[in-house]
């Protein structure tokens, strides 16, 4: 079963453009392996509070 994690800023997606982004990722799963995987594959859309990323030792 694919797992695919995406992770952005909090507030950043609408559920409209989350619903989308799982739709679309789920797609380019199968597509790229096998239609039999659309149901196993899971895409989970996390978000995270500001001061909570990190970059070059820089919170964001």
């Amino acid at each position: 079963m694919p797992l695919i994690q995406v992770k952005v800023f909090k507030d950043e997606l609408s559920t409209e453009q989350s619903s989308e982004i799982i739709s679309k990722i789920t797609d380019v799963v199968t597509q790229a392996t096998s239609e039999k995987l659309r149901d196993a594959t899971w895409v989970v859309i996390e978000e995270i509070k500001d001061g909570q990323w990190g970059v070059g030792g820089k919170a964001l």
